[in-house]
């Protein structure tokens, strides 16, 4: 498919999404910057849901930048472990609460290339912070979800984040940018899932064409 029929294909979709998920957006709860900021570093290969229930007793443990930079390793790794790789993630959390604190004025960084300088820190969660917490839409997000429909959509071969982040900036108008990754994800949720898309059930399955390729669709032919 050429460039000119990807940005009409994508033309399309967006105005579907956003018929159906006009009030998509960030499921991660939080009050400030820097807890959005542990938030998304927190859900990585993890549900919302899960850091949700996570964060909502750490935030009440540690109420500012300070009370990271000073917690105990050990025992941060317990008060995030439900989240899965807990020891990678403290490390990091900890981390960067020190360098906000002496770099930054412990202020979280407002741009892209200072945000991508953090520890454990990639252009998603980079880009879910800026969108967020600052308003700034320097590109779209690109989680499973968005990876997974990029490809079924035909909007990317790509695998890798980044790449797939360049192909999707190329076809959508920014202004679509930031709600885009939302509106993704909710369908993936509720849709197009991973093992069992329901493909009988979508309203994108006419310009899909992925829809109906699907095994489970195959055999009940």
């Amino acid at each position: 498919m050429d460039i000119k029929n990807k940005k009409e294909l994508a033309r399309q979709i967006v105005s579907l999404l956003k018929v159906y998920y006009p009030n998509s957006k960030v499921a991660l709860n939080f009050t400030t910057g820097w807890e959005l900021l542990v938030a998304v570093v927190l859900s990585a290969q993890c549900t919302d849901e899960r850091v949700n229930q996570v964060t909502k007793k750490l935030f009440k443990k540690y109420k500012t930048i300070e009370d990271y930079a000073k917690a105990d390793l050990k025992e941060f790794e317990e008060d995030i472990k439900p989240t899965g790789f807990y020891r990678n993630k403290a490390r990091n959390i900890i981390n960067i609460a020190k360098i906000i604190l002496n770099k930054y004025g412990g202020k979280v960084p407002n741009s892209m290339e200072e945000l991508l300088k953090l520890p454990g820190v990639a252009r998603k969660t980079a880009n879910i912070v800026l969108g967020n917490a600052f308003g700034i839409v320097e590109g779209i997000a690109v989680d499973t979800h968005v990876r997974r429909l990029s490809k079924r959509l035909g909007l990317s071969n790509e695998k890798d984040p980044i790449k797939i982040e360049r192909d999707l900036m190329e076809i959508f108008d920014k202004k679509d940018w930031f709600q885009l990754t939302y509106m993704l994800i909710d369908h993936g949720r509720k849709i197009c899932e991973a093992k069992k898309p329901k493909c009988d059930k979508c309203f994108l399955n006419k310009i899909c064409p992925s829809a109906f390729k699907f095994p489970h669709f195959e055999k009940s032919d």
